[in-house]
C-alpha cells in the first residue's frame, strides 16, 4: 500500500471513529441527565408524601391540643360551679372548637400546598430528564450520520484525487520562456516532466 493511501485510510479512519465516539458521549450524556432528573423527581415526590405526612401529624397534634383547651374550659367552669352545659360555658366550648377546627383545616391545606410545590417540582424534573434523553439520542444520532457522511466524502475526495493523478496532463503552453528544443520551438509546447 502505498503512503498516500495508507495516511487517507488512517485520517478517515480516525475521523469516522471520532464522530462515533462522538455520538455515543452524547447518548451516554443525554441518559445520564436522565438519570439525574429523574433521581431528583423521585426526591420531589418522597417530600411532597413527607409534606403531607407532617400536615397530617401536626393537624392531628393540634386537635388535641383544642381538646385540651375544651377540657380545661370545662374544669375550670365546673370548678366555679358553672353548668358546663348550658349557657355561655357551652358557647365558650363550641367557639374554641370552631376555631380549632378551622386552624387544623389550615394545617392541612397548607400541608396539600406544600405537596403540590413538590408534585411540579417532580414532573418538571421527570419532563426536564425525558428532553435530555430525547437530546442525547437526536445529537448521538446526528454524531453517526455526520461520521458516515464525512468518511463517504473523504473516500470520494480520495477517489478524485487518485483518479487526477492517475489520468496524464496535457501539455500546457509556454508563453514567457523561450522554447530550448526544436519540438519546444516548433509547437510552442513543453511538455510536462
Amino acid at each position: 500500500m502505498d503512503p498516500i493511501t495508507a495516511s487517507f485510510l488512517i485520517g478517515a479512519g480516525i475521523k469516522f471513529f471520532g464522530g462515533i465516539m462522538a455520538g455515543r458521549a452524547a447518548k451516554e450524556a443525554g441518559r445520564q441527565e436522565f438519570e439525574r432528573n429523574e433521581f431528583n423527581a423521585k426526591i420531589a415526590e418522597l417530600q411532597a408524601g413527607d409534606a403531607i405526612q407532617r400536615g397530617v401529624d401536626e393537624q392531628s397534634k393540634h386537635r388535641a391540643q383544642v381538646r385540651g383547651l375544651v377540657g380545661t374550659q370545662r374544669a375550670g367552669y365546673a370548678a366555679q360551679n358553672i353548668d358546663v352545659g348550658t349557657g355561655s360555658a357551652v358557647d365558650v366550648q363550641a367557639d374554641a372548637a370552631f376555631l380549632g377546627e378551622l386552624d387544623a383545616q389550615q394545617i392541612m391545606a397548607n400541608a396539600e400546598r406544600e405537596a403540590w410545590g413538590y408534585d411540579v417540582q417532580a414532573a418538571d424534573a421527570h419532563a426536564q430528564g425525558l428532553y435530555a434523553l430525547k437530546n442525547g439520542n437526536s445529537a448521538g444520532n446526528a454524531a453517526y450520520v455526520g461520521a458516515v457522511a464525512n468518511l463517504i466524502t473523504e473516500t470520494t475526495l480520495y477517489a478524485d484525487k487518485y483518479k487526477t493523478s492517475k489520468t496524464p496532463k496535457p501539455p500546457t503552453r509556454q508563453s514567457t520562456s523561450t522554447p530550448t528544443t526544436s519540438r519546444q520551438f516548433a509547437t510552442g509546447y513543453q511538455e510536462n516532466p
